[in-house]
C-alpha cells in the first residue's frame, strides 16, 4: 500500500473511533483529504478534514482535529502530529518509513516507480520542436527538445507507450521564399548585381548555403531560369538545413520515433486520396463542413471557437490550418489514443481550434497541448543578443558546444514550461557551486 492511501487509512481509522465513542456527531465520514504542505517545516502531509467537518459536525475545525489526533490508532508510520492554523493536522512520518522508501529504491533500482497504463489511455503521441526546416535553431528549440525528451522518458517509466513525433514544416510559401534567398546569394557570390527581396531569409546562414552550392556546382545555375534555379535550391537548402537539425538533435541526445513531412499530406495514393481529403471527408460526414465567398469553412463556432476557420481559400490554397487539420487526423487515424503537442507560446489563440477539430471527429479531449516560454539569454548578467561568430543570433548549435550538452539540458528545464528561462553561458560553464548544473554533478559523484 501506498505511503498516502495508508495514512489515509489511519486518519479514516481515527475519524471512525471517535464516532463510535460519540465524541463526533457525524452523520457519514468525511475523506481525510490528506495534501502536501508548501512548506516542509509544516510536516510530511497535512489533512484538511477537520475544517471541511466543522459545519457537519456543529464543533470549531481545532477541536474536531484535536479529537481525531486523540484517536489516531497505534501505529508505526507516524512520528509527531501537530495541529496547526485553523485546524490543520500536520503529519511527521517516521524514520522507519522513510528508511522504507530508501531500501524500496534500492531493491528495486531503476524499476522504482514505474507504473501501468490501461488499454485505450496508453498509446501516446508526443510531438516537439517541429521547426522549419528554413534555417538553424534557435535557443528556443533547445527547450523544447529539453522538455520534449525528457517528457518522453517519464512517461515511458509511468507506464505509457510514447511515439516521439517531429513534424516537417515543408509546405507552403516559405519554402520558396527560402530557395529564392538562397539563389539571390548564390547570384552575389558570383558577381551578378541582384537585390535580396524585402521577403526573405536574410541570415548569414542563407550565404553559407549558397557557397556550399557554388563549392560543389559552380556557376552552373547561373545559365538556367530563376524558376528552375529556385525550385533546384529549395530543395538543396531543405536537405541540407534537415540535414543539420537531425545532426544538432541526435549531437544533444534527443531523437525521434518518426520525421514526419507536411509535404505527405498532400501526396495522392492510388485512389486519389490524400490526408487532406481524407480528413475533409470525415469532418463533411460529421456536417462542419459549408462554402461560403468561394472559400471551405470549418464550423468551429458549433464547438466554442470564436469563430469559424477557412480550410482551402477561394483561389483553391489550403490555409496552414489545413495542414494541421490533416495532420492531426492522420496522427489519431494511426492508432494514438491521445496526442500531446508542444508549442511555444504565441501559439496560445491557436489551441481552441484545434481541440475542436479533433472534437469535430468524435475525439473530444485527445488533444493536449503544452505552451513554453521564451529562453532569454544572458552573459555575466548582461543579455545576449548576437553570436559572436555570425553577428546574428546565438543557435543551439552554439549554445551546446559552448556550455556542453548536459548542462544545457539541465539549465532548460529548471524552470516550468510557463515561466521564461533567463539562461546564463558563464554560470552554466562554471566549476563551483555558483552554477546549479556542477552542485548537482558534484553531490551525484
Amino acid at each position: 500500500m501506498e505511503i498516502r492511501e495508508s495514512l489515509e487509512a489511519i486518519i479514516d481509522a481515527a475519524i471512525e473511533a471517535a464516532r463510535a465513542d460519540g465524541s463526533l456527531e457525524l452523520s457519514e465520514a468525511p475523506e481525510a483529504a490528506l495534501e502536501r504542505p508548501r512548506d516542509e517545516a509544516n510536516g510530511d502531509w497535512a489533512s484538511t478534514v477537520a475544517m471541511r467537518s466543522a459545519k457537519l459536525a456543529h464543533k470549531n475545525p481545532r477541536e474536531i482535529a484535536q479529537i481525531i489526533v486523540d484517536h489516531i490508532p497505534a501505529n508505526d508510520m507516524i512520528a509527531a502530529v501537530e495541529i496547526a492554523g485553523p485546524g490543520f493536522i500536520n503529519i511527521r512520518l517516521s524514520d522507519t518509513v522513510l528508511q522504507g522508501i530508501v531500501r524500496e529504491v534500492r531493491e528495486e533500482a531503476e524499476n522504482f516507480g514505474k507504473g501501468t497504463i490501461p488499454e485505450g489511455e496508453r498509446y501516446v503521441n508526443l510531438e516537439y520542436v517541429s521547426a522549419n526546416p528554413t534555417g538553424p535553431f534557435h535557443v528556443g528549440h533547445g527547450r523544447w527538445a529539453s522538455l520534449g525528451d525528457a517528457m518522453a522518458r517519464v512517461m515511458r517509466h509511468g507506464g505509457y507507450d510514447v511515439y516521439e513525433e517531429y513534424y516537417i514544416n515543408d509546405h507552403g510559401n516559405q519554402m520558396d521564399v527560402f530557395g529564392n534567398s538562397v539563389s539571390v546569394r548564390y547570384q552575389q557570390l558570383l558577381g551578378r548585381d541582384v537585390e535580396m527581396p524585402e521577403a526573405c531569409y536574410g541570415g548569414a546562414y542563407v550565404k553559407d548555403i549558397a557557397q556550399e552550392i557554388i563549392d560543389s556546382d559552380g556557376d552552373k545555375w547561373l545559365n538556367v531560369s530563376d524558376e528552375e534555379r529556385v525550385d533546384a535550391f529549395r530543395e538543396m537548402a531543405y536537405d541540407m538545413t534537415l540535414k543539420n537539425q537531425r545532426e544538432v538533435l541526435a549531437n544533444f541526445g534527443t531523437t525521434f520515433d518518426k520525421w514526419f513531412s507536411e509535404r505527405s499530406l498532400y501526396v495522392e495514393d492510388e485512389n486519389g486520396e490524400s490526408a487532406v481529403s481524407r480528413s475533409l471527408d470525415a469532418m463533411r460526414e460529421k456536417g462542419y463542413l459549408y462554402e461560403k465567398d468561394g472559400a471551405l469553412w470549418f464550423r468551429s463556432t458549433d464547438l466554442g471557437d470564436d469563430k469559424d476557420r477557412v480550410l482551402i481559400k477561394g483561389d483553391g490554397e489550403a490555409t496552414y490550418f489545413m495542414s494541421d487539420v490533416a495532420y492531426h487526423y492522420d496522427k489519431m487515424m494511426r492508432g494514438f489514443d491521445h496526442l500531446i503537442d508542444l508549442w511555444g507560446a504565441d501559439h496560445h489563440g491557436y489551441i481552441k481550434r484545434c481541440e475542436c477539430m479533433l472534437e469535430a471527429w468524435g475525439w473530444p479531449g485527445a488533444l493536449e497541448v503544452q505552451l513554453g516560454q521564451l529562453v532569454n539569454l544572458f552573459r555575466d548578467g548582461k543579455a545576449v543578443r548576437m553570436s559572436k561568430r555570425t553577428g546574428e543570433m546565438v543557435t543551439f548549435e552554439e549554445l551546446i558546444d559552448e556550455v556542453g550538452v548536459d548542462a544545457t539540458r539541465y539549465l532548460m528545464l529548471s524552470r516550468s514550461a510557463d515561466q521564461p528561462i533567463d539562461f546564463d553561458i558563464e554560470v552554466a560553464k562554471k566549476k563551483d557551486a555558483s552554477n546549479p548544473v556542477y552542485y548537482v554533478q558534484y553531490a551525484h559523484a
